[in-house]
């Protein structure tokens, strides 16, 4: 009797510590998810393949440890595995191993628009935002059913995408709006105000005045992460109470 308690027990904390996520894609083209957990910051990684294709209008959803640390969600676009399975095989947001990303180096090439989390971070709060950090190739906005902020970047930025940032496919269209360090304006990556950077790397030395193009970004989605140090807008990165255990919808092309 004891030990069937105690595997009860089990398996309410099972269910009480995970999440539901859900990632829909609302494009009318197809979007190929990817999901990474930085394994230097946490074990805990969501109970779903790292990658995978989503059909316009589909919706899938799967559980996430409470404890995920350094996690992200973003969508690939114009992929094509069969012959050149790796970072390069997406005109967008590509990763190291195909349509199932790496899970060790399969962070995803820029241009992407990127969902971040920290469940429980700090032991009372989840940490989340959609960063442009890596620049911008599919619209997205992160929801969840607690009633929390709602982080988004709900516009189309390649349309606009200043010409120094564009990001073409092989047919010449723009597809991704890379960010000014992505796009090495500066010519010096390891000592850069764009990439904040070498003599750049403390939020002193490196204010959103000085990174090119930051307001292109800023100015269209004021809810997202637009550069390293965006914490200091108020509107980049975004907290809701991890008592309320709130699950959170990803959703391309909102």
């Amino acid at each position: 009797m004891k030990s069937s308690i105690t595997l009860a027990s089990l398996v309410s904390i099972s269910v009480v510590s995970a999440r539901t996520f859900t990632v829909v894609n609302s494009c009318s083209y197809t979007v190929w998810p990817a999901v990474f957990t930085d394994l230097n910051a946490g074990s805990a990684i969501p109970d779903t393949p790292t990658g995978w294709e989503a059909a316009p209008g589909s919706s899938v959803s799967f559980n996430v440890p409470d404890a995920w640390t350094a996690g992200r969600i973003w969508g690939r676009t114009e992929c094509d595995f069969s012959t050149n399975p790796g970072h390069n095989s997406c005109a967008t947001g590509g990763c190291n191993g195909g349509l199932l990303c790496d899970p060790h180096s399969g962070t995803g090439v820029p241009p992407a628009t990127v969902a971040e989390w920290t469940l429980s971070g700090g032991g009372t709060t989840d940490n989340y935002d959609v960063s442009l950090v890596d620049g911008f190739n599919i619209p997205v906005t992160v929801t969840n059913n607690v009633g929390c902020d709602v982080p988004s970047c709900p516009v189309d930025l390649n349309a606009n995408c200043p010409s120094e940032l564009a990001h073409d496919d092989a047919s010449g269209k723009v597809v991704g709006c890379l960010t000014a360090c992505a796009a090495n304006l500066d010519g010096n990556p390891s000592d850069s105000a764009n990439c904040c950077s070498g003599s750049h790397n403390v939020p002193a030395t490196c204010p959103p005045s000085g990174v090119q193009d930051y307001s292109y970004f800023k100015d269209a989605c004021p809810n997202s992460y637009a550069y390293a140090y965006d914490e200091s807008s108020g509107t980049a990165l975004w907290y809701c109470d991890s008592s309320k255990a709130a699950d959170y919808t990803v959703t391309f092309c909102p």
